[in-house]
């Protein structure tokens, strides 16, 4: 099966060849994205794992609000990044079937952080230090911790299937 033309020109496009052809380019590129993945994905984990009961006495909302800001600035580098590395391959990318289920368990990882975001925790500062969690809560925190770390196996595993 053909690759559809939009992935073709993004992979003929100027930046695509200048990442491929430059000794460094693609090295600094990657390593943003993996500074850009620790900030988003360690962030995200700190909170999940206090929405699991660990480190009771902190509270949830002001954490949130703390990490929240450390998980969009890692998002705003690991966006970018990764398209910029994904353009350089993004025929084969594309077939990759460890890429396609990457993209399918982002997007599961981000309706699942919408879905906690507009549903339970808007309601944190009742639950919010010294407090049991509501299972909804750990329910969403055990399928984020699970999901993001699927995209990153899935991310490591696109060279090798």
């Amino acid at each position: 099966m053909e690759a559809p033309a939009f992935l073709a020109a993004l992979e003929a496009s100027a930046f695509a060849r200048e990442m491929r052809g430059s000794l460094w380019l693609y090295p600094i590129v990657e390593v943003g994205h993996v500074a850009g993945i620790a900030a988003f994905v360690g962030s995200v984990a700190a909170l999940d794992l206090r929405l699991l009961g660990f480190g009771r006495s902190l509270p949830v909302a002001t954490l949130g609000r703390f990490l929240l800001r450390w998980a969009w600035l890692g998002l705003a580098v690991v966006v970018p990044t990764g398209f910029a590395m994904f353009s350089t391959h993004a025929t084969e990318f594309a077939a990759n079937p460890a890429f396609r289920l990457k993209l399918v368990l982002l997007a599961v990882a981000g309706l699942n952080a919408a879905a906690f975001h507009l549903t339970v925790y808007r309601t944190a500062i009742d639950w919010n230090r010294d407090r049991p969690t509501p299972a909804a809560a750990k329910l969403a925190a055990l399928l984020s911790l699970a999901l993001w770390l699927g995209v990153i196996a899935c991310g490591r595993m696109i060279a090798y299937v």
